[in-house]
């Protein structure tokens, strides 16, 4: 089955069309909209990319203009429309109304919209994905694939924070966690480069770019991650500060005379990477300093490190032993420096990595004594949206 993959942002639009069966990428692209000087990308497997710019007024302009590409005589990589199996979105915030991925029908579609406030930015913007979609493609079966969904096996004591119940019970303040079809996703594969099931191990995982964050996973099922309410929480990543404590929102407010917005809008775009280093918050561009020389960059990787480290440990404790640490994202997955600075000192915990292993970038990077079996696994987000999506419309 075909599906064409989805993720909407508020000014972008990236695709995919990924032939279930075998597990193939047919195409993919991306679309950035800006008005009539907007970006339209498009590669068809084996073939060179396309690239142009185009006047797109919105999402549906865009997903117009996919179809038109996708389905052209010359260019295209299917006939027409009927070699859509269905659509398959991404969704950030599920909140607690999802656990799993599902259909889309208008009650799917409210309760989206009613957790739009847990992520303002994200939510709404998938939305117009789908709406787009179903207005271009009426009869084409779609599905709404949900970032949180995978880490609600969480239990009550790793969700709750210790603030009064009620505000749980009433506004919904909890951990949700993000990043869980990439969780998923090098878990199961983990598990897989095991020989076993998921349900046969216990796996760390660490998806670390731009953006960050670690889960355990036990016997399949997530108990525990960094993020939080919101993607601020946790791990420091490019421009998110991560784990703080809380009274610095209300002590920046009275030293700079600024809002309670205005702070949240240092911490989630000037602070990580950049606001440490003062150079990027592209680790690539701060290990190149740090290595240059610059100490703040210096302090930004070793923080990062150390941050990193902290949850592995936490999360060993907490399963009680890993048969697994896994690294991916475009830091785990491409920085062998980062890799081994957070596996130093890692040693009497069972993580023993394998420098050439580590520097030639294999699938497993931990020597053959360690306990712990360390692996780099790129991840695929897209690839499990499309598997659900599948799933689902098997299932009708």
């Amino acid at each position: 089955m075909n599906i064409l993959v989805i993720n909407c942002g508020s000014s972008s639009l990236k695709y995919q069309i990924i032939e279930t069966d075998k597990e193939e990428l047919i195409c993919k692209g991306l679309i950035e909209l800006s008005g009539d000087t907007s970006t339209f990308a498009y590669t068809k497997t084996g073939c060179d990319k396309i690239k142009k710019t185009v006047p797109l007024a919105d999402h549906t302009a865009g997903v117009e203009l996919i179809i038109k590409t996708i389905t052209d005589p010359e260019i295209g990589c299917i006939k027409d429309l009927s070699e859509i199996g269905a659509v398959g979105h991404r969704m950030v915030h599920g909140g607690e109304d999802f656990a799993s991925s599902v259909l889309v029908n208008d009650e799917v579609l409210a309760a989206c919209r009613a957790n739009a406030d847990l992520a303002p930015i994200h939510n709404p913007a998938n939305i117009a994905g789908i709406e787009a979609c179903k207005k271009v493609m009426p009869d084409v079966p779609m599905a709404v694939v949900f970032d949180t969904a995978f880490h609600q096996t969480m239990p009550p004591e790793a969700y709750l924070y210790a603030i009064p119940y009620e505000y749980y019970t009433d506004y919904k303040i909890r951990k949700y966690g993000f990043h869980g079809t990439s969780h998923l996703f090098v878990s199961q594969e983990a598990a897989r480069v095991l020989g076993k099931k998921p349900e046969e191990v216990k796996v760390i995982t660490c998806h670390i770019g731009n953006g960050g964050s670690c889960a355990a996973v036990e016997y399949g099922k997530c108990i525990d991650t960094s993020m939080g309410l919101t993607p601020i929480d946790g791990l420091v990543m490019g421009t998110r500060c991560g784990d703080i404590d809380p009274s610095v929102v209300t002590y920046l407010m009275h030293k700079l005379n600024i809002s309670a917005d205005e702070v949240l809008d240092i911490l989630n775009k000037k602070s990580g990477f950049l606001g440490v280093s003062g150079v990027s918050n592209d680790c690539r561009f701060v290990e190149e300093a740090a290595y240059e020389g610059n100490e703040r960059a210096a302090i930004a990787m070793r923080l990062f490190s150390r941050r990193v480290k902290g949850y592995i440990g936490n999360y060993l404790a907490q399963l009680n032993g890993a048969d697994a640490l896994v690294f991916t994202a475009g830091i785990g997955e491409n920085d062998a420096t980062v890799r081994a600075d957070i596996c130093e000192g890692l040693t009497n915990l069972g993580f023993k990595i394998d420098p050439e292993r580590n520097h030639n970038r294999e699938t497993i990077i931990s020597t053959d004594d360690s306990e712990v079996t360390i692996m780099l696994i790129p991840t695929n987000e897209e690839l499990v949206i499309a598997r659900d999506t599948a799933r689902l419309v098997s299932e009708m």
